[in-house]
């Protein structure tokens, strides 16, 4: 999700991962003659059967007897055996799976360094493709980042799942429309966005005569600031972990952060900010948009039509507006994306041949082809080009085609397409949104910590991260003072295990540099 640490951050509760025997593990001793586990050679003609784990983002994942289903199998010349899962619950899923031993050909790794999977790999659980993967060209044309930012211990254990550098961090998205009828200018600045919070609040621009329109509306995560976290990177012009010198610091450790907090607070007290922030659930959060319940918002720019597109039944001159950037302490700010959106590992129960199938078949899923079937659908069916542009059919909403369902296993590497486009978006919303990319390149800050690893930190961070964000939302609230932050501060400093902690990610930053 937008605005999520990386690094150690954000990992949920983990389940323990179970060993394999020693029979499991002799099942998966390579095969270099395309034989199968049962000694029989394959049938290069005969489709390859393939299971995987993913997650779809739509609003229901598709059936067998989708069209895109088939015409993929079709052009693959494989049989995809899928299991979907929502992700609202797909961690959850995923752990269970990865626990278990019982895993599909390839598993969705949406974070590969959570504790559960380093270990996993470690264990030998998954492929090594380091490199193997370097022989599959259209799997190797996704961005460098893509590739690194996956890297756990300068190997890899996956295919990436590549997304552009820019266009998924959330800062804020405005009504448009409301600045318009308020006559309020775009913000630029963390007092301008303060102001139009203020007016979207107070100025009824709905025009229903009730004060129902809170001025930002957002989540927070149990161990995470979530949809808050922006305000956060813009005070410390950091994205999470700040570059100071060869080392790199801890957001919590930063006086950005605390600044962040006061202005949240401030914000809540005033009754800019919705006040169920605390408990609020993404779904809810998103129909509340969708219902036009709140002026500004964070996240993906995509999301601008996503949610307008709902909303713009009932309020058809409505707008969703992606800042390009916020202006901070520290000049124009926005986040760098990783590159990727996890990765897809092959476990290693697969034989070699099947895993290089399975490679294959994924390097053509990568191509121009299958990656525009996958996220658009069949020209003249699901989308037709109009102006260079395409434009999707009401079929394409029928068959359940975008990016957020089969996208999310066969990508394509345009930004524009991935960032950019969404089904049924207009041609001026999408040169709009396709501009603000482009000026997100010239501010983008990375997060220095994005693949670092601390055995420490997979121990005791998440912990400290759940107290930290528990002191966070009462701060916000006002349920605790500032001060009780700078108390936990000072108590983080002088904590055995966080300190360990910094001097693990330290030294992981200063070798990923080759220091």
């Amino acid at each position: 999700m937008p605005g999520k640490e990386r690094g150690r951050k954000g990992v949920k509760a983990l389940l323990v991962l179970v060993c394999f025997t020693a029979s499991v593990l002799s099942a998966c001793t390579s095969n270099e003659n395309g034989m199968n586990k049962g000694g029989k050679e394959q049938n290069p003609d005969k489709p390859l059967e393939v299971s995987i784990m993913t997650t779809f983002r739509g609003a229901e994942p598709p059936l067998k007897d989708n069209p895109i289903w088939i015409e993929l199998e079709n052009k693959l010349n494989v049989k995809l055996n899928i299991t979907w899962y929502s992700p609202n619950n797909y961690l959850d899923k995923m752990n269970v799976t990865l626990a278990s031993g019982d895993l599909p050909d390839l598993l969705l790794i949406e974070n590969p360094f959570a504790p559960n999977v380093v270990s996993a790999v470690k264990q030998g659980v998954f492929w090594d493709l380091t490199d193997i993967v370097t022989h599959y060209p259209n799997l190797m044309a996704a961005p460098k980042d893509s590739w690194e930012n996956i890297k756990i211990e300068n190997k890899i254990y996956g295919i990436t799942r590549a997304r552009p550098t820019v266009g998924q961090y959330g800062i804020p998205i405005v009504r448009k429309d409301w600045l318009d009828k308020l006559n309020l200018e775009v913000p630029e600045t963390m007092d301008d966005l303060y102001q139009v919070m203020k007016a979207f609040t107070e100025q009824d621009p709905d025009g229903n005569g009730l004060r129902d329109t809170p001025g930002f509306v957002g989540m927070v995560e149990a161990d995470n600031m979530g949809y808050f976290t922006w305000a956060r990177d813009v005070f410390n012009h950091a994205n999470g972990w700040k570059v100071d010198g060869d080392q790199i610091i801890h957001p919590d450790l930063l006086p950005g952060t605390r600044e962040a907090l006061l202005w949240w607070n401030k914000a809540y007290t005033e009754g800019l900010v919705n006040p169920d922030f605390a408990v609020m659930k993404l779904s809810r959060m998103k129909d509340q948009l969708k219902a036009g319940k709140g002026g500004v918002f964070s996240s993906a720019v995509i999301q601008d039509w996503i949610l307008l597109r709902d909303l713009r039944k009932v309020e058809p001159k409505a707008d969703y507006y992606p800042l390009n950037y916020v202006q901070g302490p520290g000049g124009r700010f926005v986040g760098r994306d990783t590159g990727h959106f996890g990765m897809y590992a092959i476990s290693k129960r697969v034989p070699e041949s099947k895993m290089k199938q399975i490679l294959s078949m994924m390097d053509k899923g990568a191509t121009d082809e299958i990656a525009n079937i996958a996220n658009f659908g069949m020209e003249g069916i699901h989308y037709n080009v109009v102006n260079g542009m395409k434009v999707s059919t009401e079929q394409a909403v029928k068959d359940n085609v975008s990016l957020e369902v089969f996208g999310q296993v066969f990508t394509t590497n345009d930004k524009y397409a991935l960032r950019a486009f969404a089904t049924g978006i207009p041609k001026d919303l999408y040169e709009r949104n396709k501009l603000t990319l482009d000026e997100r390149e010239k501010y983008s800050v990375a997060n220095p910590a994005a693949n670092l690893i601390s055995e420490t930190g997979d121990k005791y961070m998440p912990e400290i991260n759940k107290k930290s964000q528990d002191l966070k939302t009462k701060i916000i609230m006002g349920t605790e003072p500032i001060e009780a932050w700078d108390q936990f501060v000072q108590k983080l400093k002088a904590d055995a295990n966080f300190r360990k902690y910094i001097q693990e990610m330290n030294e992981a930053y200063k070798k990923s540099r080759g220091k």
